[in-house]
């Protein structure tokens, strides 16, 4: 039993180490090779650290779209491997266009063959290569996060929503991360005051996925906090 415990824990340290890598200030290019790297273990890794936002995400959109959901577009942006997508196709959604900016994280999402469309871009250097208000629907999930994606990218995916669609963010709650949460936040709330779009949803999720870092853990969870944001955009679909 303390051999099995223990090859569990150098496990979670080595998934650690490999998120805490892709958190890290890079070039874009090196970024890029560094998930190119990974979309083969991402999946096994991420669920090493019971990352809960793809389920979560999707729950939380399909709580406030209740209806003809199968006949919803959805822009899914970092799609990553398709996480978001498998679980939205739970709740009963059916079409999904795709984003990312690594062509291996691709790769891995097409095998799925779950999207319609699948497209390669970077976020935030950019604009997202969709008409504007095209879907009823559109996430970004993970990927709101100091050395991520910059906070701006909000713009691009209110762009590309129908009037009266829904964007749905999530973001992490951790030590780390709480300068950028509190710019995401303030750019939103500019957003909402300018007559953008209105605030449906805020979930708060305590235990959000394991913490990359040891620094990050409390005495009392290992576990970081996360917050899920709905926003539906101005005008009638």
């Amino acid at each position: 039993m303390a051999n099995s415990m223990e090859a569990k824990s150098r496990s979670l340290q080595q998934v650690r180490d490999k998120v805490a890598s892709a958190h890290k200030d890079c070039s874009p290019a090196e970024k890029l090779h560094f998930y190119n790297q990974w979309a083969t273990q991402y999946e096994e890794d991420v669920s090493v650290l019971e990352y809960k936002a793809p389920y979560l995400a999707a729950a939380a959109l399909a709580s406030v779209c209740t209806v003809n959901r199968e006949t919803k577009l959805v822009l899914d942006v970092a799609c990553g491997t398709g996480l978001v997508s498998e679980e939205l196709q739970r709740f009963g959604f059916t079409l999904f266009h795709g984003l990312d900016g690594s062509a291996g994280m691709l790769e891995v999402a097409k095998n799925k063959e779950l999207y319609q469309e699948l497209k390669q871009c970077m976020l935030g250097q950019d604009p997202l290569p969709f008409d504007s208000d095209k879907y009823d629907a559109v996430l970004l999930v993970g990927a709101l996060s100091d050395g991520q994606v910059p906070v701006s990218v909000v713009f691009e995916l209110l762009r590309v929503t129908k009037p009266g669609g829904l964007v749905c963010l999530t973001t992490r709650s951790n030590v780390s991360n709480l300068k950028y949460k509190a710019e995401l936040e303030e750019v939103m709330s500019a957003m909402q005051s300018k007559g953008h779009w209105e605030q449906i949803l805020v979930q708060e999720v305590e235990q959000w996925e394991k913490a990359v870092s040891e620094k990050e853990t409390s005495s009392n969870s290992d576990y970081i906090p996360g917050v899920i944001y709905i926003y539906k955009k101005h005008g009638d679909l």
